[in-house]
């Protein structure tokens, strides 16, 4: 899968360093993926990722100490960075409509 917006990730990592690890291990599963629907998502990342309206999918990040909203494009195989937080940022934070 192509991931858009790596940048979004590398800037997040520079202001917590302790995401750097996980997101670098997200990021080696997803560009090395190729998903053609939720399932081979979740066969990968089991209870750890939830899925919303809009093929928009929610990734626990570091022991879920961070969340990642994503929006995929099965059709295409890319994954568009919509968020990254903490937990806490998370929670302020509607992933439905965030842009």
């Amino acid at each position: 899968m192509q991931v858009i917006a790596k940048r979004t990730l590398r800037e997040f990592w520079a202001r917590h360093p302790q995401s750097e690890m996980p997101l670098r291990a997200w990021f080696g599963l997803v560009d090395k993926a190729l998903w053609d629907g939720p399932q081979d998502i979740k066969d990968i990342f089991g209870t750890t990722v939830d899925f919303i309206a809009d093929n928009r999918v929610i990734f626990d990040i570091g022991g879920n100490k961070y969340r990642l909203i994503v929006h995929i494009s099965y059709r295409y195989k890319r994954v568009l960075v919509k968020f990254i937080g903490t937990h806490r940022d998370y929670d302020r934070v509607n992933p439905e409509k965030i842009q």
